[in-house]
């Protein structure tokens, strides 16, 4: 089987020296070249033919925006993953990177303890994406797959009073799409998880919000939940609603991962599950992995319903490929539609004209 051939590029050469040596050391991967910034990265990758780019955020002469920017018109399919640092710029850059087309993000060490340490963090946020996305992202093979249960909306219609929405790999531009579609008199408050660190939940958050016709903000603890609200789970913490007497309330807390996740989808789900009930809807957007399955079995064993993303315009589909494999999904919808499909559900009556 070939090995992946992978373009490192950043201005810093220890950097380039410790990247390139972590990845080379997994059979799988082959690094078939470096660049310091941007321009030599363009110059590069026809001669080196790389299955997937390695891109630094902030770099001389040519950043990682500006070599995106003239990169995808050029090479439209080319995975670039970028590689920022946990700061301000470096977040805010690399959301930018998202929506210009970055494929996915990493991010660098930061304070540790240890090299190990840091080349650990290393080998585990760069090497499974690099391999899903060189390799052509296979999520399941067609042997085990079952295929799905697609439900229609019942017609007996039972009231929605939430919305969760888990999502990972491509969710920065998945939730943009859907949520801006979403109408400022929603009649509930929406709930998100998407895989991301700390100060990368908070951007994401305020971008999103500029873009939609309700408020999005980053969760925080005891806050009670209301109709036309949008909250994003903090970045390494996990995302709970408890109820407290007639009122529902947002709920914050750092216990351990799952599914190496912190926020995990699933424990968002859970709560949901408990508190809602049949009154639930959770919707799992495009994602690597398998965080939400168990949810999404909580909020249908509570009869609640679960929407899932289309395979075509995922862009890993691997969260909701999960859901759908396990015959969970009530309905599965395109990015574009999702929106409406959800607003159906929510406002039944309103939105058949009867």
């Amino acid at each position: 089987m070939p090995k992946i051939r992978v373009l490192v590029v950043d201005d810093a050469v220890l950097v380039r020296s410790r990247v390139s040596k972590i990845l080379a050391s997994d059979p799988q991967l082959e690094v078939v070249g470096v660049a310091a910034n941007g321009r030599i990265a363009l110059g590069k990758i026809p001669q080196v033919n790389p299955d997937v780019v390695l891109l630094d955020v902030e770099m001389p002469d040519m950043n990682g925006l500006e070599t995106l920017a003239a990169l995808r018109p050029i090479y439209p399919h080319l995975p670039v993953i970028m590689f920022s640092t946990s700061t301000y710029t470096g977040a805010s850059a690399t959301l930018e990177a998202l929506s210009l087309g970055a494929s996915d993000y990493a991010t660098k060490p930061s304070n540790l303890g240890s090299v190990e340490a840091a080349n650990e963090h290393i080998r585990q946020e760069l090497i499974p994406k690099i391999k899903l996305f060189g390799a052509g992202m296979p999520i399941f093979s067609p042997a085990t797959q079952a295929p799905a249960v697609v439900l229609s909306i019942p017609n007996k219609i039972i009231p929605v009073d939430v919305v969760a929405i888990g999502v990972s790999t491509g969710g920065p531009n998945a939730l943009a799409e859907l949520l801006s579609k979403i109408p400022a008199d929603v009649s509930v408050p929406i709930l998100i998880v998407q895989h991301m660190p700390p100060m990368f939940t908070k951007l994401l958050a305020e971008r999103l919000s500029s873009k939609c016709s309700i408020p999005v903000r980053e969760a925080i603890d005891g806050v009670e939940l209301a109709a036309g609200q949008a909250w994003l789970a903090p970045g390494d913490f996990h995302l709970i609603v408890q109820r407290d007497g007639n009122k529902v309330r947002l709920g914050v807390h750092q216990a351990p991962p799952e599914n190496s996740c912190r926020p995990a989808v699933d424990v968002l789900l859970r709560s949901v599950a408990q508190v809602y009930g049949a009154s639930a809807i959770a919707v799992i957007l495009t994602g690597m992995g398998q965080d939400g399955l168990h949810g999404c079995q909580c909020i249908r064993e509570a009869g609640g319903q679960v929407l899932a993303q289309d395979e075509a315009s995922s862009v890993v589909w691997g969260m909701p490929g999960f859901v759908v494999n396990a015959g969970l999904a009530d309905r599965i919808v395109p990015i574009e539609q999702m929106a409406d499909e959800i607003m159906q559900r929510v406002h039944p009556v309103q939105r058949s004209g009867l």
